[in-house]
């Protein structure tokens, strides 16, 4: 535990010090594989952990980006950029999960597709909400008197924070709650019957990756200055998914190397072809046939043809 701790701590530093050895280009490709990094990891808790495979985490990604930019414009502050919405976001993953969790399988899937939906909906239509433009020039947060607009600023402020999610998360997987999830998504009738209220597990899971999800959606918002009704597509959360199903499900870090690949594939190919996609389906079709594990069961030796 000590040498992955401390393994953690130079990657997070490097990440830290980054932008003065590298232009504002790859600056902002590590800022946005850190962000889609600690959104996948959230969907993995869902995933890999506790069995739910969910094509609505979109709109927690959302609801964080859309109160943080609300707050921010009212007031920069920490409050709106810290506290507000992850809270947000854990009230919407508090009530959508309250319906969901009560079906699985496909069902799950769409009932939690239809929830984003809805919000993509509302927030289209809404003037309050810009409509289909959504809401620009989102100013940078003040934290304790400290202007984070500067660029150094910022990075070492959403690093930070990045940080503190994935190590949040980490702590959750590895502890009782994080076992009795995996319990769950393993055999969930036998730890129904051996006295686990498997609802009550797996909402509190929803509710927490809820959260970090808003978390990044928030962060988003901050680096690009503005959110719009895309945020709550299934798209954002079908990039989510390919991410964690690239770097590995069941694996935190898995989810932020599968972030950085796409992210990292995407910026290059895009460059030379607009048909980047298709590339991406080619290389995630790959993946899933000579390595199921995603990038980090490859690492760890799980190479083969799956039957």
């Amino acid at each position: 535990m000590i040498a992955r701790l401390a393994a953690f701590g130079l990657l997070a530093a490097l990440a830290a010090v980054f932008p003065l050895f590298f232009g504002n280009y790859p600056v902002k490709l590590l800022q946005e594989i850190l962000i889609w990094g600690i959104f996948a990891m959230s969907l993995d808790l869902l995933m890999g952990y506790a069995g739910m495979v969910s094509f609505g985490h979109s709109a927690f990604f959302g609801v964080g980006g859309y109160v943080a930019a609300l707050a921010l414009t009212a007031y920069p502050g920490t409050l709106s950029a810290l506290l507000l919405p992850p809270l947000a976001a854990g009230l919407a993953a508090l009530v959508i999960g309250f319906f969901s969790i009560r079906v699985s399988g496909v069902y799950f899937i769409m009932l939690t597709l239809a929830f984003s939906q809805m919000f993509y909906a509302v927030t289209f239509q809404a003037a309050w909400l810009g409509a289909e433009d959504g809401i620009v020039g989102v100013p940078r947060v003040h934290v304790v008197g400290i202007n984070l607009a500067q660029p150094m600023g910022f990075h070492l402020y959403l690093v930070a924070l990045v940080a503190l999610g994935a190590l949040f998360l980490w702590r959750v997987v590895r502890s009782p709650f994080g076992h009795v999830l995996q319990g769950i998504h393993e055999n969930e009738s036998r730890m129904q019957a051996v006295g686990y209220a498997v609802n009550r597990y797996k909402l509190l899971a929803f509710v927490i990756a809820g959260m970090l999800a808003g978390v990044a959606g928030a962060l988003y918002t901050q680096l690009v200055g503005s959110i719009t009704p895309d945020a709550f597509l299934w798209t954002t959360s079908g990039e989510a998914l390919l991410m964690v199903i690239i770097g590995g499900t069941g694996t935190l870090g898995g989810s932020v190397l599968g972030a950085g690949a796409f992210i990292l594939l995407q910026s290059l190919v895009s460059s030379y072809t607009e048909r980047w996609m298709l590339i991406l389906g080619l290389t995630f079709i790959l993946l899933v046939l000579f390595a199921p594990g995603g990038i980090v069961g490859a690492l760890r030796g799980r190479v083969g043809l799956r039957a």
